[in-house]
Parts: structure tokens; sequence; C-alpha cells
């Protein structure tokens, strides 16, 4: 969703960065462009004209002129007016003061009614209320028994007298609903009203009778955002039918342009409460116009990456892991297994890469990131037996060997795996003692290798380049500087037996006056 729309804006600001002063001439040329794109990601004709003119105004005006960066205060105006095109402020459900809530959605048939009704449902649990969910739609096959298992999926009770597929009368289903809930203390009622493949009088007397049958607080449309501007009429009919007052919208996760997005909130003037992103009860979010408007110009969306952090993290273990840092401890495969686990329950890694600020240059990158490699990666940690996670120094040949066998891997795999995490755990260690990021000017050097953290391999080409013969001086201009000088190098002593580098002989002290004039500044 909005990929095409994210990938022309950004490729238009690109124009404007470095210019310390744009004329009347690179306005109109990147209002142009941001016309272009907004008509190829099929946003309405009178919102692209307002939303270009508005742009235009503020961009020839004296907040560009007297910006410092001229380029970034366009991006910033773009940015602004997504936010209010898509709807300002985000807002919430409206509560009755006196229980129960009623909400009501409507929309056509096969825009996802009754698998959003099962998510709102499941979103108002984990927000502490009691929701039930009525089957109000006797029309479609087999409506009643959908929302019957996707309730019970989500754990959300069902009001459903009626079996449907033709039978019963659906407004005296939505009064009966209500008043189920009045008496059995649910705080919020869900009404599932029937839909049509396209508006018609039928439809809409039928939404209308329901709608003054229960009076609800809320009557949500449910946009299908796949379907263009056609949606946008839709939801300017029901609006007028049935009085909206929100709408959501459902499969962003699809390949559609975006243009029902951009364009639902100014044609109808209801606002976007809840996006759907998935085909699972937690693919569901609360519709932040800020944030979407970030997505769109490449800004990420890391609050909401933090949001969904804070849900999947056991706080408890992440208290634990902190302890166990805080005393020096080391951090084993188990305290990783865990940690992934938590990621995983955050959603698709590409999805949350995506929220990071400027992955849009990396998107190639992201679509040939294989999911399964997690897969694989799991199912080795979980071959292994609690003390080999702890101590990775016990795995010999024959416990490599069945690790494979048991993750059906390859044996260069767990080795793989088993060599990565080491050098982790030794970026730690130097972490923890002060020793600074390896690899980082001004924060310590790699080990082994050269200042700057450019280790062996790194050189150059020709003659410095070569491979160097058995028992010649090092080519890292330190280390030979230590060897002359009789110093023992920080490689451990041979047949110490230490894994990896790790352990083994005792490090010599390194006196620094041993070193060449140059390599102190003299």
């Amino acid at each position: 969703m909005f990929a095409s729309l994210s990938d022309r804006l950004t490729s238009t600001f690109k124009t404007l960065r470095g210019k310390g002063r744009l004329s009347p001439a690179d306005v109109d040329a990147t209002v142009r462009q941001i016309r272009l794109a907004l008509l190829d990601a099929d946003v309405s004709l009178p919102v692209v004209r307002q939303f270009t003119a508005a742009i235009r105004e503020r961009a020839l005006g004296e907040e560009v002129s007297k910006a410092l960066n001229p380029g970034q205060q366009v991006v910033k105006i773009v940015h602004e007016e997504l936010v209010r095109v898509l709807g300002g402020e985000s807002r919430r459900l409206h509560l009755a003061k006196n229980p129960p809530t009623v909400i009501m959605l409507a929309g056509l048939q096969g825009a996802g009614k009754t698998t959003l009704a099962g998510k709102l449902g499941h979103w108002l649990k984990e927000q502490g209320h009691s929701p039930v969910l009525v089957a109000a739609d006797l029309q479609r096959p087999n409506a009643v028994t959908q929302l019957q298992v996707t309730g019970e999926r989500a754990g959300v009770q069902v009001f459903a007298p009626e079996p449907g597929n033709g039978v019963g009368d659906p407004v005296s289903v939505a009064r009966r609903g209500v008043e189920h809930a009045r008496a059995r203390g649910h705080d919020v009622v869900v009404v599932d009203t029937a839909g049509r493949l396209g508006i018609d009088e039928d439809l809409m007397r039928q939404a209308a009778d329901i709608r003054d049958a229960v009076q609800p607080d809320e009557v949500l449309f449910v946009l299908d955002a796949m379907i263009g501007q056609s949606a946008v009429e839709t939801a300017k009919q029901f609006d007028e039918g049935v009085s909206l007052t929100g709408v959501v919208m459902t499969k962003l996760d699809g390949d559609a342009r975006g243009g029902a997005a951009l364009s639902v909130v100014t044609v109808t003037g209801s606002p976007i409460l809840f996006a759907s992103t998935g085909e699972k009860l937690t693919d569901f979010e609360v519709f932040h116009p800020d944030r979407m408007a970030g997505r769109i110009l490449d800004m990420g969306d890391v609050l909401t990456l933090i949001e969904q952090a804070e849900k999947a993290f056991d706080a408890e273990q992440t208290a634990k892991l902190a302890g166990k840092v805080e005393r020096g401890e080391d951090f084993t495969l188990s305290d990783f297994l865990e940690q992934m686990q938590a990621v995983r329950r955050m959603g698709p890694l590409k999805n949350m890469l995506k929220m990071l600020p400027g992955m849009g240059d990396m998107k190639e990158q992201l679509e040939q990131f294989d999911e399964r490699e997690l897969d694989r990666v799991e199912a080795i940690v979980r071959s292994m037996t609690p003390a080999e996670r702890d101590d990775l120094k016990i795995l010999n040949g024959s416990r490599r060997a069945r690790i494979a066998r048991g993750s059906g891997t390859q044996v260069s795999d767990v080795n793989g795996l088993v060599e990565r995490f080491t050098q982790a755990q030794k970026m730690m260690r130097q972490m923890r003692s002060g020793g600074g990021m390896p690899g980082m000017p001004g924060m310590g050097g790699m080990p082994g290798g050269m200042p700057g953290g450019i280790g062996p391999g790194k050189r150059g080409k020709g003659k410095k380049a070569k491979n160097q013969r058995k028992g010649s001086k090092s080519g890292n201009p330190a280390r030979r500087a230590a060897e002359e000088a009789g110093v023992a190098t920080r490689a451990p002593a041979a047949g110490s037996g230490a894994a990896f580098g790790l352990g083994g002989g005792e490090d010599q002290a390194f006196d620094p006056a041993q070193l060449p004039d140059a390599f102190r500044g003299r």
C-alpha cells in the first residue's frame, strides 16, 4: 500500500536537495510531479487539485523563501498537507455515557465487515471492554457461521439467534442484540450488517432501519482499499443514507495504490478510525494520520513500532535480561530464543523494518529477505539442549551433527550460527567493559585489525594485498611494531584450546611506547 506513491514523492524531493533557493519554476515542477504521483495513486481529482494548490501557495510563500533549507521545508509542507488530507488528528471511538456503546458496521459485500467485527471485538477486549458481536447479516450465505467462528477465535461472545442464509429479520436481531448486551452486562455492541455487490435501494433501506432501531453511537463504514476511487463514491452514498461517523480501511496490506485512503476523509468528512493490515486478528491498529503520512514520505513510523514492541515483549523477561547484563553475565542462546520469539510476535520482520526511517532505499533488499531464515535459526537453537545453549564451548563435532539432523539443516549452518553468535558475545563483552563498539572510529578498534575498524582482508590491491608468507612480519603496522619489540600479540597462545579466540592464555600488557613515532602523534 502506498509503495508507488511513496517512491514517486521521495524521488521528486531528491531534486530539491542542496538548493539554497527555490525559484517559481522549481516549485511548479515539484507540484507537477506531486500532482502526477497523486493521480497515479488513484486519488480523487478534486482532492488532488485542493492538495496541490495548498502546497504551491505555501511553497511560494515566506515560510520557504526564508528557510535555511528550502527543500526540507517543502517536504515539511507536503507532510503537513498529507496529515490534513488524512484527517488531521487521530480520533478515538465515542463511548456512550450509559453502556452499552453500539457500533454499527456498514459497507459493500466483500469489504471484510465480518472479519473486521472479530478484529474490533478482539481489540476492544484488549482495551478492557466486554464486547458482544451481533450477527445481523442474514442474507449472505454462511455469514452467521463465519461471525461465530471469528468470535470464538477472538474470545468474544456472539449473539446469533437466527441461522441466516435468508432466514430472519435483521432489524429485529439488531434490536434484540442490544437488549441482550444490556441484560448480560456487555458494555460494547458491534452490529455486523449485510452488504451488497453494489448500492441499491433495499440495502440502504435495511441499513437505515437498523440504524433507527439501535440508535448507534458510531456508524463505521468498512472501506476496501483495493477498489480505488469507486470506494469514495460508495462511501459518499452510505454517508447520505445512514450518516457515517467514521471509516475503517481494510486490506491495507495489499498492493492498492492508496487513493481511497487519501480521498475518503475529504469527500465524506468522516475520519478514518482504524486500519486493517492483514488476515490475523491482531493485524488491526488505530489509524494515525501523522504516522501514515510519515510512512508515505519514507520518514518511518517509530511510534507504532514502539507500541508493537511494548505489546510483544514481556516486561518480566526484559527486566531479567537487563539484570544479567548489569551483573556482567553473558547473553546466551536461551536469551536469544526468547527475544526472537518476542520479535516475531510483532509480525513479519519486513513490516517492522519498513517502519524505520529511510528504508525506502532498501526496498529491493527487504523484498528479497526470506522470513523462513528465522525459522531455520529457531530450529537450530531449539535442537540444542539447555546446557548447549548456555555454553557453546561444549559443542563438539558430534553434537553439531546431531543439532543439524534435528533441525533439518547442514552442519555448516550450525557452525555459521555459532560463529556469528560468538562474535556477538565478544562485542557485548567489549562494550560492557568500556571498550566501545568494535570497528567504530574513536570507540575502540577491531581486535586484531587496524585502527578505525579496518580488519584483515580490507587492505588495498597490489603489493599490500599479497598473502603473507609463513613466518613473515604482520601486514598490520601496529602488530608488526609489537612483534619487532618482542611484545606478545593479543591472539591466544597455540595449544590453549580456546574456541573462536575466546579464553586461552594470559594476554601480556601492551606498551604504547613500543610503537613507532607515527603512531604516537610525533
